[in-house]
């Protein structure tokens, strides 16, 4: 007896709902077509579904995302880091209360080491009444920044393996839902045996036909919605036969119009919601200059500093993305000039790597970089924008100006002394500044974004 199942796949959506309408609209005309050829369809998400830039996101913290998720008939999904470490405890907890499906995330643990209720290592689904498949998942182990938030998280092959050796005793067909990214992926495939199918993501890949490791399908369909993984089984015997993967171009897709007016809805409502949240009233103007220090910048720098108790504040100007006028400031307003899920950090620096820093940001190149990721959600890095620091400056030969002198609250700089540095956990983790990257000792703060901390500062 010969049946095919089809599986597909989404993951690093991070709200970018404007594919949404289109994603709906062929999944739901796809399980119509494949329950009328009397095939099965399972659909899984790999995580980083939501993503706090989007207002929608933002104001009801994820829940909306979960029911947009249920509205499509989702069967299991795992976590990625924004579902795990950009929302606070009770937060992440609560996130999947009215979610339809299983949450699959195999290494995640309370601070005790029990599991919470709805984060299984596994789960069984009859494709078929003849055909099971074992979904087991895995999420990113961010070790520090979950135990901040008063979470365990294990490293995952160790979990994996014995997940898997588990459900394969339960399951004709294994499908790991992984968001390790796509080195870990290939580790998985070549050391844990009984893995058919893996889909990835974090690392934002694309496979268009699947890739073929050690006997094991990898699959993923990049970021933002903008492709969705479909696997194919052929099933002969009971048994799996044959596995094959594509990708489909969401851009080439009509859209629902009905869930394009629902997320229009969503959205003027989770905007409302956060305008009706007043932080402060300003008596001036707060203006912002991405290339050069503004008050808004300089306003950010000292809360960074403050907030961190540090000797100085370092922030790029590109992290906020419009000036702040006079009046009424509320949550919306934040949230629209400050949507990156950005934490605080600390980190301990030695005078000599502040200044190689210093000289690194005020290159033109590091001025206007574009870039996105490691949390940034804006268009352009910016000045380099400090409380606490004075730098001479004089205008050369070449027509730059260079910098000629360096001050920390007032004394030199001295390239023996360790200094406090307070900026943001994108320096931390990205490879910008390999002096912040690599030191030793670097102090998070969760799960206050950038914008809680102006808001904080806003009330001072």
């Amino acid at each position: 007896m010969k049946q095919t199942i089809y599986i597909y796949h989404t993951n690093d959506v991070h709200s970018h709902f404007e594919h949404w309408p289109q994603i709906a609209r062929f999944l739901s005309e796809r399980r119509g077509e494949h329950r009328a050829r009397n095939e099965a369809m399972l659909l899984f998400d790999v995580g980083d579904f939501l993503d706090r830039v989007h207002p929608i996101t933002e104001a009801t913290r994820g829940k909306a995302n979960v029911d947009l998720l249920n509205d499509l008939g989702y069967d299991a999904v795992t976590i990625g880091n924004n579902e795990g470490i950009t929302l606070d405890y009770n937060e992440l907890d609560s996130l999947y209360e009215r979610a339809r499906f299983p949450v699959v995330v195999a290494n995640l643990f309370r601070r005790d080491g029990t599991r919470p209720p709805w984060a299984l290592p596994y789960a069984v689904i009859p494709a078929t009444e003849t055909f099971r498949i074992g979904v087991v998942g895995a999420t990113a182990p961010l070790v520090k920044f979950y135990e901040l938030l008063g979470w365990k998280i294990a490293p995952p092959f160790d979990m994996l393996a014995a997940a898997v050796a588990d459900v394969k005793r339960q399951a004709d067909c294994v499908v790991v839902l992984s968001h390790l990214g796509v080195n870990e992926d290939e580790k998985m495939a070549a050391m844990i045996p009984d893995v058919d199918i893996i889909l990835g993501s974090h690392t934002h890949h694309v496979f268009p036909e699947g890739k073929m490791v050690n006997g094991t399908l990898l699959c993923a369909a990049g970021k933002y919605g903008k492709y969705v993984g479909v696997v194919k089984l052929d099933i002969e015997q009971h048994r799996l036969a044959r596995a094959s993967a594509t990708v489909v171009d969401v851009d080439t897709l009509p859209r629902s119009e009905q869930v394009e007016r629902h997320l229009h809805c969503l959205e003027q409502d989770s905007l409302a919601r956060l305008a009706a949240e007043q932080v402060a009233v300003l008596e001036d103007d707060l203006p912002l200059n991405w290339f050069a220090p503004s008050p808004l910048g300089n306003l950010l720098a000292s809360a960074l500093r403050e907030w961190c108790g540090a000797d100085i504040g370092m922030v790029n100007a590109g992290v906020l993305l419009e000036p702040l006028e006079k009046g009424p400031v509320t949550k919306k307003d934040l949230h629209r000039i400050c949507p990156h899920p950005l934490n605080p950090c600390k980190v301990k620096l030695r005078g000599a790597e502040l200044k190689e820093i210093m000289l690194e940001a005020h290159t033109e190149r590091m001025k206007h970089l574009r870039f996105k990721g490691f949390g940034f959600r804006g268009e352009v890095m910016g000045e380099m924008v400090y409380d606490g620091v004075e730098i001479e400056t004089e205008l050369e030969e070449d027509g730059a100006w260079h910098i000629r002198g360096i001050r920390i609250n007032g004394e030199p700089l001295d390239p023996e002394r360790t200094y406090d540095v307070a900026t943001t956990d994108m320096f931390a983790i990205g490879h910008f500044y390999p002096q912040i990257q690599r030191a030793a000792e670097k102090t998070y703060y969760m799960p206050e974004f950038l914008r809680d901390l102006l808001a904080w500062k806003l009330t001072q």
